[in-house]
């Protein structure tokens, strides 16, 4: 049975797209720690552990995650980009994105902000449109 992630990236559930190419997809973390929050995705295979990952996939996957956080550093004001693998809520392997002013931002822990459908929406054409324009 097909992940929830493979479903987004499939398109058969809807997503705040901010990157994409043939084997890997990018899409806005709708739980948020951050405006920006992204997780990055391999789009055909459903490994919930990174490491499982075979080498070529391990190592593409983290060559789009960094075309990614270039984009997302430049549409998303921040001091640097944060990445965590945690991979516990969702079984398919993913890496979280996250726009960073401080280093309490990438805590899973704390309270989300309130970010209404409309931010999102910008949020995710303006990393779309760095990534498109870098790539």
């Amino acid at each position: 049975m097909a992940t929830i992630f493979t479903r987004i990236a499939q398109g058969e559930i809807p997503s705040y797209k901010v990157a994409e190419n043939e084997d890997y997809y990018a899409f806005l973390d709708i739980s948020p720690l951050t405006l920006g929050h992204t997780l990055v995705i391999p789009k055909h295979v459903e490994d919930d552990y990174i490491f499982h990952l075979d080498g070529p996939v391990y190592d593409g996957l983290w060559a789009f995650a960094r075309q990614v956080a270039v984009a997302l550093k430049a549409a998303v004001p921040c001091k640097r980009v944060g990445v965590a693998v945690l991979g516990m809520e969702v079984p398919h392997t993913h890496i979280h994105l996250v726009p960073l002013q401080t280093e309490g931002d990438l805590d899973f822990r704390k309270d989300r902000p309130q970010i209404t459908k409309e931010q999102m929406a910008q949020t995710a054409a303006a990393i779309l449109a760095e990534y498109e324009k870098n790539r």
